[in-house]
């Protein structure tokens, strides 16, 4: 591993350093799908699914976590297994609790907002997730909002996803993107996409169809010295998406479990999850590992058009 960042706390694995000194695309992951996000093994193989369509398609994954309190950027299979298996003793790792768990040494799945900043200080300027964070349904009451949306606003990295989690408020979380300055696309779509399914009835204010057109919007951005990131919201593909009745009651039955169950915080997201693929019969697992993939292989077009305009 080579040795980068503020205080030589950030290791690059070889592969991932190479392909940014020669400027050849490379597409950051986050790590929170494989250890809060998903079960085991599931975790683990939509991890490399992931790793393998960029690949795939020309460019170098670089798979972000803490590590016994290294930042890594870039990770081999016993790393994921390590995430994929033990999640109940790795820290879900936002903004404001990053440098806690590299200060104790500890490990951390990190979440869209520090998997951003990391890829900032790697030089990456194309991340993928499978859906962003949001504002939480209630969140006018409960301001319980996800620090992803004030990362977009501030770090200058593109954000490849399935639109926001369904679970999510979508009408508010496209508002605060909006007030925050945050460019939301629609890749080949007009409609904002809604994580399992295609749709969520919100028009885009700007549509993208090709990963040229998506690389021109960054350099444009970035070069008018406008910093923060941008949103490709892209549909999960048609043959893998599940109806809005079918999600929206599973949702209703997880927000009410979660509300008797008294789960809130950095808990919600992961459990309504479960709770979601449960009510669906496994069917939401299967569609969340689909989008994933994906974004994998939209995401590295993207990094591919990016490397082309330099």
């Amino acid at each position: 591993m080579s040795s980068h960042g503020p205080e030589g706390l950030l290791d690059i694995a070889p592969e991932v350093a190479s392909a940014l000194e020669a400027r050849k695309p490379v597409v950051a992951l986050e790590t929170t799908i494989v250890a809060h996000g998903m079960p085991y093994p599931q975790n683990v193989e939509a991890a490399r699914r992931a790793e393998a369509a960029v690949r795939a398609e020309g460019a170098t994954p670089a798979t972000i976590a803490v590590l016994g309190g290294r930042v890594r950027v870039g990770l081999d299979d016993a790393s994921l297994e390590r995430l994929g298996c033990d999640g109940q003793n790795v820290a879900k790792v936002s903004r404001h609790d990053l440098p806690a768990v590299v200060a104790a040494g500890a490990d951390g799945a990190t979440t869209v907002a520090a998997a951003m900043i990391v890829a900032r200080l790697a030089g990456i300027r194309v991340f993928v997730t499978g859906g962003i964070g949001g504002v939480q349904r209630g969140g006018e009451l409960t301001m319980d909002i996800s620090a992803d949306l004030q990362e977009l606003a501030r770090t200058s990295v593109a954000v490849v996803c399935a639109g926001a989690k369904t679970i999510l408020d979508l009408g508010r979380t496209l508002e605060v993107l909006e007030t925050l300055g945050v460019p939301v696309v629609g890749f080949g779509t007009d409609e904002l996409p809604a994580f399992f399914c295609r749709t969520s009835g919100l028009r885009v204010p700007i549509r993208v169809d090709t990963p040229a057109a998506v690389a021109a919007l960054l350099s444009a951005k970035w070069q008018l010295g406008l910093d923060g990131g941008v949103v490709v919201a892209v549909p999960i593909p048609e043959e893998h998406a599940l109806s809005s009745e079918l999600v929206e009651g599973a949702i209703a039955d997880g927000l009410a479990a979660a509300e008797a169950q008294g789960v809130r915080g950095k808990g919600l997201t992961p459990f309504l999850l479960s709770r979601v693929a449960a009510s669906t019969a496994g069917r939401s697992l299967a569609a969340n590992i689909a989008l994933v993939e994906n974004n994998a292989r939209v995401g590295a077009r993207i990094a591919l058009a990016c490397a082309a305009l330099d």
